[in-house]
């Protein structure tokens, strides 16, 4: 049911689309990936040029790129301090392949010591996926990882 105070219009949008419940749920919705950055022209050239994602905008707010459909939204501000874990992550193929190939553009994979990793930088997570993290200008923490077929 609506609350007190909902247009009308929108209740009838919504019972045209979906079931009132569906309406109001994001599950549904596209999603749209926020990372946060301090040197734009720095995270410019590793997203699009080392990572080979898309450019869709650049404006004085923010740097959005496509994600395999997806936008993601680097916001552009004065200082950060990224979170020590993983903020965005992609699943791929073949994760040794990847890191590779992107060690070639130049990404230098993180160790940790309380992991075993191998020589690619993989670690092998319980259920089989490989897992390998990276860094980017800023510090954001970002992952690539596969899973076992």
């Amino acid at each position: 049911m609506l609350s007190a105070g909902r247009p009308a219009q929108i209740a009838r949008c919504c019972y045209a689309l979906h079931s009132l419940e569906d309406c109001f749920m994001l599950g549904t919705s596209a999603p749209v990936a926020f990372l946060a950055t301090a040197m734009p022209d720095r995270a410019r050239a590793f997203y699009a040029d080392t990572l080979g994602l898309s450019v869709l905008s650049d404006d004085e707010f923010s740097l959005v790129f496509d994600l395999a459909g997806v936008p993601l939204r680097l916001q552009k501000v004065r200082a950060l301090s990224p979170h020590p874990f993983t903020a965005l992550g992609w699943q791929v193929q073949d994760a040794a392949e990847v890191a590779a190939a992107l060690r070639a553009r130049g990404v230098i994979f993180e160790r940790y010591p309380f992991l075993q990793q191998d020589a690619n930088d993989l670690w092998e997570a319980p259920g089989g996926a490989r897992v390998a993290w990276f860094k980017d200008p800023d510090g954001n923490l970002l992952s690539i990882t596969d899973v076992p077929r």
